[in-house]
């Protein structure tokens, strides 16, 4: 019999449906069923969950149901499946997430490759922003790699030896942040560490009744504050102290300063909440961050944060809500170029900055050889009269394209870096900006894989002096021409660019799914003519690098019949079958639901001696970036 080589576990309470959509990604994956097992942990449910559980288990013989008294937390059922596992390596799932078809067979094949204790799997949600720790594959690494600390839930796959070697266990109980003790502890004992970038492991769904959101963050039953300390405490345990702000263990700890202390003092919680929540809160933050978090963290902070981490340390409540105010409105400003098709490569310069509220460059201002944060954030806030110094203005400085398939959820990022530099303005001001160059392959993005079909979304990210921001790429579009550029032929496939409509956002849609290729009746290519061949070439949609030809149906009069575009010289040909069942004469050739002709096929005898392009017949069409329908 095969060894267990994955056991998947999932702790399970009232879960009612979401267990029954959840179970078809864990029971189909490729892996051979009798090599992986499932585990279900329920934790005392009181609705029909076990009921459901017990009927999955009896139609599938790799899958496991356990039963416990209620714990009111995931900690003690995923302690319990964990003994329970037969696994080379255990897989934690939440009972409302899903598993890519690939992912167990792919997480266990880069483990064994690399000898790792650890492995990420890329995730995809509908709830978080994309994470730069998978930008790339890593076959190896250790928590030097202080990006693992952007992810700290449990949905990853562990070498169940390790775990046992090192005593591996979730706090049992209602013990909020639970994963995150458990993740840190792992990631400071693992000797090799990996990251699967190029597949879409696991996804992270937001469940339409807020099941899994965290609004009992602060609930004192479930011990946020205490719990972060002791995080905090196994962190410095487990590293070495210095005063050195890029040292392992203040890079480490900046992640948990940042994201659980800081955002008790900015925006959009210091806004959001009511003061008489917010300020207790605020003030507790203030004690840990004193009491726990070395000051070379906060040396190592981005100017804004290093303001932010000011005010919150010396107890400014209102200096904080002043400061959040001012930067709740910077925005991010992204700059599209003309795009166009390069190699079979969407390509467009790009360029990124912050503006202020009032849409005014946000700027650096230079004076006394020294670099100052821009004032009109700084109105009302106490202790800045004099300015804010911004001693290293590209501290942490980066941006980055991302481009998003719609479809699933998943985010994958183009290939090339942007640039950041600081930008002078004249009268000594300047500004940071990134720029560079998207370029899109539509066939190696998905971690070296084509797109799957449908559109693809173009987005920037960027962190400036400690302003994040995530931006739709826009560019020019009008209602008469959502086309940003004309069609591409990659891979066999059809690619169209589109400005959406409203937004105006660089969308590419592959296949395509929502766009249609429409006629065209530019001098060049209207007035085409292909006697004797059965081929038509198309200048308008570009080819290059495309070696194999697209499948295309097209109405040639009322026939409706099998075509190609194939790629020939850099551009794409239509090529019709050499022999259709027509009368001789013209005959209108017309891509679906298009609204004129793209070409003329010359039949003679049932076989085409030509093909003529729409200029051919005065007045016909409109250009085909034109006529391609606007899609929201």
């Amino acid at each position: 019999m095969p060894r267990i080589k994955v056991s998947v576990i999932v702790p399970v309470y009232n879960t009612g449906t979401y267990v029954d959509e959840c179970a078809p990604s864990l029971l189909e994956q490729s892996l051979p069923s009798d090599e992986y097992e499932v585990i279900y942990v329920d934790d005392g449910s009181t609705d029909d969950t076990l009921p459901r559980l017990e009927r999955i288990a009896a139609a599938h013989a790799n899958v496991r149901v356990h039963t416990r008294p209620n714990s009111g937390w995931p900690g003690a059922p995923r302690n319990l499946g964990m003994r329970h596992a037969e696994g080379e390596y255990v897989q934690f799932v939440d009972h409302d997430d899903m598993l890519g078809p690939e992912a167990l067979e792919r997480l266990y094949e880069h483990a064994k490759r690399n000898d790792a204790d650890v492995v990420l799997g890329k995730m995809s949600s509908t709830m978080v922003r994309p994470r730069r720790v998978f930008r790339h594959t890593v076959d190896a690494c250790t928590i030097e790699n202080d990006e693992l600390m952007q992810t700290l839930t449990p949905h990853k796959m562990f070498r169940r030896a390790f775990v046992e070697q090192h005593g591996l266990r979730f706090p049992e109980g209602p013990w909020f942040l639970e994963d995150m003790l458990f993740v840190t502890a792992a990631y400071l004992k693992a000797q090799r560490i990996a990251v699967l970038a190029d597949y879409p492991c696991y996804y992270w769904m937001k469940r339409d009744d807020g099941g899994n959101n965290t609004q009992h963050r602060f609930d004192p039953r479930y011990g946020f504050w205490p719990n972060i300390r002791t995080i905090v405490r196994q962190i410095k345990d487990g590293t070495t102290p210095s005063d050195d702000p890029d040292a392992l263990q203040n890079r480490l700890l900046h992640r948990l300063y940042q994201v659980e202390i800081l955002a008790r003092a900015r925006e959009p919680e210091v806004l959001r909440e009511v003061p008489a929540d917010q300020r207790p809160r605020f003030e507790t933050a203030r004690r840990l961050a004193l009491e726990e978090f070395p000051p070379a963290v906060r040396k190592g902070l981005p100017a804004v944060s290093q303001l932010r981490a000011e005010l919150l340390e010396r107890g400014d409540f209102e200096g904080a809500v002043a400061f959040a105010e001012h930067v709740r409105g910077v925005q991010a400003h992204g700059e599209t170029g003309e795009p166009r098709w390069e190699d079979g490569r969407l390509v467009a310069d790009v360029g990124l900055s912050l503006v202020r509220g009032d849409g005014e460059p946000l700027v650096l201002e230079q004076r006394d050889g020294k670099h100052w944060l821009d004032p009109e954030l700084l109105g009302g806030v106490p202790g800045t009269e004099d300015g804010w110094e911004v001693r290293d203005p590209s501290r942490l400085a980066y941006a980055e394209l991302v481009v998003k398939d719609r479809d699933r959820e998943d985010w994958w990022y183009p290939e090339g870096d942007l640039e950041v530099r600081l930008e002078p303005l004249g009268e000594g001001r300047s500004r940071l900006v990134a720029s560079g160059r998207l370029r899109l392959d539509p066939e190696r993005l998905a971690g070296g894989r084509p797109l799957e079909r449908g559109p693809h979304e173009v987005w920037a990210y960027v962190q400036f002096l400690g302003i994040d921001r995530l931006i739709r790429m826009t560019g020019d579009a009008t209602a008469n021409t959502p086309a940003a550029t004309g069609p591409g032929l990659t891979g066999g496939r059809l690619a169209l660019p589109y400005w959406t409509a409203g937004r105006a956002q660089l969308t590419l849609d592959v296949g395509p799914r929502l766009r249609r290729l429409g006629p065209d009746t530019a001098d060049a290519a209207a007035a085409n003519s292909a006697r004797g061949r059965h081929m038509l070439p198309l200048p308008y949609v570009a080819a290059a690098g495309s070696t194999a030809p697209a499948p295309v149906k097209v109405t040639v009069a009322a026939l409706t019949v099998n075509a190609e575009l194939v790629p020939e010289g850099g551009v794409a040909h239509l090529r019709l079958p050499a022999r259709l069942e027509l009368p001789s004469g013209r005959h209108p050739v017309t891509l679906p639901k298009a609204p004129a002709p793209v070409a003329y096929a010359v039949v003679r005898k049932g076989a085409v001696v030509g093909l003529e392009g729409p200029a051919h017949r005065p007045g016909t069409g409109r250009r085909l970036l034109d006529a391609v329908k606007r899609v929201p």
